[in-house]
């Protein structure tokens, strides 16, 4: 496993899931929030993101913690494994307030500069939708780009505790 590539809802999980893969297969991390987002919250436009993307996924190896639907034909084909963070989505609302609170008067990691922790009604009604909107669009990107690529679907943080200890060291 040399590009992994990790998924999820908001508050799913996936940036300190990714941190702590990297970190035990010795692989670089890749937060794509880090490279979308330009200060005060400023979306490229899609030509220049998606040729972004397609150079991150073109490294030879890398942990890629995001979601960004419209890339993942970019993505998915070149990954040799895709991780779903997939806990209920009470689990994920009540991580992403919490996150809000701890990342109040700083910056989180996974995010650039000049992009501070923000809750609206539209991102928690993101997360609520997940399950049932983004999930099946995710699941039918894969069977359309990549349909051998192995999937590990993680639903609890025991699901999560046991398949890092199987993580083969680095």
């Amino acid at each position: 496993m040399r590009r992994i590539l990790v998924v999820g809802s908001s508050g799913a999980g996936k940036s300190t899931l990714s941190r702590e893969v990297a970190r035990r297969l010795d692989l670089p991390l890749i937060h794509l929030d880090r490279h979308f987002w330009q200060p005060g919250w400023v979306a490229p436009d899609d030509a220049r993101w998606r040729a972004a993307v397609a150079e991150l996924a073109a490294r030879p190896s890398w942990v890629m913690d995001g979601n960004y639907g419209g890339t993942l034909d970019l993505r998915l084909p070149r990954a040799d494994l895709l991780v779903l963070c997939d806990p209920g989505r009470l689990l994920c609302l009540g991580r992403v307030l919490r996150r809000r609170w701890a990342y109040r008067a700083t910056g989180r990691p996974d995010l650039p500069p000049g992009c501070p922790e923000k809750i609206d009604a539209v991102f928690l009604r993101y997360v609520w939708r997940y399950p049932r909107r983004s999930r099946p669009r995710l699941l039918a990107a894969v069977a359309t780009h990549a349909p051998a690529l192995p999937v590990v679907r993680l639903r609890s943080r025991a699901e999560v505790r046991r398949w890092l200890a199987e993580l083969p060291p680095a």
